[in-house]
């Protein structure tokens, strides 16, 4: 009985990759949920927070000692926070998800647009690199909704292809798995959006 209990689990195994592996890239809601996981792989706390507009990392105001306008955005990639400037000497800090090794980049800039439930047209140079090393197709477009990856709110930054964006898979905050883009979970997003306007100075340091 335990000889046939395992030969099936293995069974079972060998099966799941392959049925990923032949699941379209497409619109549905099915279709956008595997593309969510297979671009964000869950974490060891999948169960507890899945599917969450939550972080868990819990946003708070904190004091902030360094010298910059109300108002302004620092992102430290390294501390995977996020520091809003709310008054001299304090900020709130959210948790957030960054780009991993390799996708990590610094500088200034500011946000030049805002979305609620933003569509999300991946950039060509990821459809290439996702097809080349993974051999899956990228949708060219995604509506916005809840299974977008781009999640509840958006902010982008300057001209670049980078936003501070939302998702409702919040295993990712706190982590370096994104492509370059900044991750914050849905709630956490719409405070930010709600108090950042168009304008706003952003700085990005490792």
């Amino acid at each position: 009985m335990k000889r046939l209990i395992s030969s099936a689990f293995l069974a079972l195994c060998l099966m799941a990759p392959a049925a990923a592996q032949a699941q379209p890239a497409g619109q549905s809601s099915s279709e956008s949920k595997s593309l969510l996981q297979i671009l964000f792989p869950p974490s060891d706390n999948y169960s507890k927070f899945r599917r969450s507009d939550k972080s868990p990392i819990k946003r708070k105001v904190i004091s902030f000692k360094e010298n910059h306008p109300v108002g302004t955005i620092i992102i430290d990639t390294s501390d995977r926070r996020l520091y809003h400037v709310i008054k001299p000497g304090k900020a709130t800090a959210y948790g957030i998800g960054v780009g991993r090794e390799g996708f990590t980049w610094q500088g200034q800039n500011k946000i030049t647009r805002k979305a609620e439930w933003p569509g999300w047209t991946p950039p060509q140079v990821m459809r290439d690199r996702v097809k080349r090393q993974e051999g899956r197709v990228l949708p060219a477009y995604m509506e916005g909704g809840p299974e977008n990856p781009l999640g509840a709110r958006a902010l982008y930054i300057g001209s670049t292809i980078y936003r501070i964006h939302g998702t409702n898979q919040p295993w990712t905050i706190g982590q370096a798995m994104s492509s370059g883009c900044i991750r914050m979970a849905n709630e956490d997003v719409i405070d930010l959006y709600n108090k950042a306007n168009v304008g706003t100075k952003v700085i990005v340091r490792q």
